[in-house]
């Protein structure tokens, strides 16, 4: 019966979505694509029929006993911090310039060109790296990232509103309209997924919901003839070219600032996995510790996506690398895994400078071409 009906319900939704948009095209104003609108309708209907779907609700375990652990945590910190060194120097002082391959560039190249697009990069890498560890360990889900949760969709959504609805919009007023987006598709989350448990299936459909409707969203605006297009496509390909010095040194500092206030929270992180019943026995406040974090989250996410936009999997790939090399207590896999995001985003951006000089691939692409191939892989070791 599902083989007759749904081919026959899917022609019909599409069929209509698409007859309605013929018949208002005279009072838009421009053409918006019927994928687009079927997206923006479908993605609600979506998300009322999750928490009536036939899951078994068990909630995740923490995982703790498939992931390797080391003995000396701090040594193996201590190498990746000095490995960061090397590749932040050979990001900033090699590379194409003028269609040459130089080994050590002008200063006016480096300071100009390059240092602000390392610092935006590492600084994105920091905040995306803490906000996914953070969301693994809460949820116990291995595959919750800032991206695959559907956050960065709600802060896409909530961004793209703001440039095309608001005239000369603020970048303060952008930060705070992403923090906005992203603490409502965290709200979507939560409301959709705390009776079951945070089933791991459950939050999956929800991100694909939410980010279904980010999509929607981006569509309609790039259908439009706005002159920001460019840098709106620039922007959601994860691009840091228009990051300026000023912009990329906030960044980083406060990436740094969010990892080490982050790990106040360590505590937490280390204890909410276990289950309600052990946490509230050791003092942990359930409901404020899971807001606590996914407030953190969501303000992580929505700095990080404002400089290198929605495009990018180092939330979820940075906090596995770290449990791969031992790191399974709280501060060292938030340590470990923010010195990891910062080198992925160093090395996509720069490898998105190198591969089609003078053209450019953007570091959010380069990062989400080795991010969803790891993805893929780790989908098949659940």
């Amino acid at each position: 019966s599902r083989l007759v009906w749904a081919p026959v319900i899917g022609a019909l939704l599409l069929a209509v979505t698409d007859l309605l948009l013929q018949s208002v095209d005279a009072w838009l104003p421009t053409l918006i694509p019927t994928g687009a609108m079927t997206a923006a309708l479908g993605a609600p209907l979506l998300l009322w029929l999750i928490p009536r779907l036939r899951l078994e609700a068990t909630a995740p375990g923490s995982g703790e006993t498939r992931w390797p652990r080391t003995d000396r945590p701090r040594r193996r910190l201590t190498w990746m911090a000095v490995a960061l060194l090397p590749v932040a120097l050979a990001a900033l002082f090699s590379g194409h310039v003028a269609g040459e391959w130089d080994w050590w560039s002008g200063t006016a190249t480096v300071w100009e060109w390059r240092l602000p697009r390392l610092l935006a990069a590492a600084g994105a890498g920091v905040l995306l790296a803490v906000a996914g560890t953070a969301l693994q360990r809460l949820t116990g889900n291995p595959m919750a990232s800032p991206e695959v949760l559907g956050i960065s969709g709600g802060v896409t959504i909530f961004l793209l509103l703001g440039i095309v609805l608001i005239p000369g919009v603020s970048l303060p007023l952008l930060l705070l309209l992403g923090v906005a987006g992203g603490l409502a598709a965290l709200t979507v989350l939560i409301a959709l997924n705390a009776r079951s448990g945070f089933l791991p299936e459950r939050l999956l459909l929800t991100g694909v919901a939410i980010t279904a409707l980010a999509e929607a969203v981006r569509a309609v605006v790039l259908a439009g003839s706005d002159p920001r297009g460019q840098q709106i496509v620039a922007w959601l390909s994860g691009s840091t070219y228009f990051v300026g010095t000023g912009q990329a040194i906030a960044v980083l500092c406060f990436g740094a600032i969010a990892a080490g206030g982050v790990l106040l929270l360590s505590r937490w992180l280390d204890l909410l996995p276990l289950g309600a019943p052990i946490s509230r026995a050791l003092g942990v406040p359930i409901a404020g510790g899971r807001l606590a974090v996914l407030g953190v989250s969501a303000v992580f996410t929505a700095a990080a996506t404002l400089v290198i936009g929605p495009l990018s999997f180092v939330g979820l790939l940075a906090p596995h690398m770290a449990r791969l090399l031992g790191l399974s207590r709280a501060r060292d896999h938030l340590i470990g895994a923010a010195l990891i995001g910062a080198v992925l985003m160093i090395l996509a951006d720069w490898i998105g400078r190198q591969i089609q000089f003078p053209n450019e691939i953007p570091a959010g692409l380069v990062a989400s071409l080795i991010g969803g191939t790891y993805f893929l892989w780790a989908l098949r070791r659940l």
